[in-house]
């Protein structure tokens, strides 16, 4: 298992450098991880930074409250496209989704989806503040609208991924879309559960860690 490729090497948050994002941007080079996952203003920067490398930019729409409207998040994603965003990562409504308003939550979906053109696009349902049956829910809601993954969390929340989620979240999905877990998932062990619970992809600002991890307690051979 190539853990590095299924890792969205993640650096968010309000005050986030320009050596930061050149230090994702290294460390994603160096350990090939799926993807770097930025804020909108640093994907043109981190594409250009990767143009040589396998590496896709991921960025978020809609973060991380989910509360913008449907048109403000089908621009943003457009924005992120122009920018050559490779993946977007958008957060559903979670107030709509708790008032059962699905069709809004599903159009919201539907419009990034769209905009996206074909690129992947991973739904996040910020499972901390969601029911088990509202969990079920989102993740039927973000299949039917064309979503390509159910993502756990902003990692902005009061908490992170959990396995019961993931695998709620997997076996609601049901092999019509993947499942991202993210938000405390810290340690290789951490990763480890996640994807034994059916997570194809993780999200984390510890990726150098999870894959340094893995080299010292289980495959010393392992190379990038």
């Amino acid at each position: 298992m190539n853990i590095n490729k299924m890792i969205d090497h993640t650096k968010l948050g309000a005050n986030v450098s320009l050596a930061q994002i050149d230090q994702l941007i290294e460390e994603a080079k160096t350990f090939r991880f799926k993807s770097v996952c930025v804020n909108p203003i640093w994907v043109n920067y981190a594409k250009q930074g990767l143009k040589e490398t396998d590496v896709l930019v991921c960025t978020v729409i809609g973060f991380p409250h989910g509360t913008h409207q449907t048109d403000v998040k089908r621009f943003e994603a457009e924005v992120a496209i122009k920018d050559g965003a490779d993946e977007l990562d958008m957060v559903i409504n979670v107030s709509a989704l708790k008032q059962k308003k699905d069709e809004d939550v599903k159009k919201d979906i539907q419009a990034v989806v769209k905009a996206g053109g074909g690129r992947t696009v991973k739904v996040i349902i910020e499972t901390c503040y969601l029911t088990p049956e509202e969990i079920e829910r989102a993740c039927k809601i973000a299949v039917d609208a064309g979503a390509h993954f159910v993502k756990t969390s902003t990692g902005f929340g009061p908490s992170g991924a959990k396995v019961e989620d993931v695998m709620l979240m997997k076996k609601t999905v049901n092999g019509r879309a993947e499942v991202k877990a993210s938000g405390g998932v810290r340690t290789y062990d951490d990763a480890l559960k996640m994807i034994e619970a059916g997570a194809t992809r993780i999200g984390t600002s510890n990726g150098v860690d999870i894959v340094n991890q893995r080299r010292v307690n289980h495959d010393s051979n392992t190379s990038y």
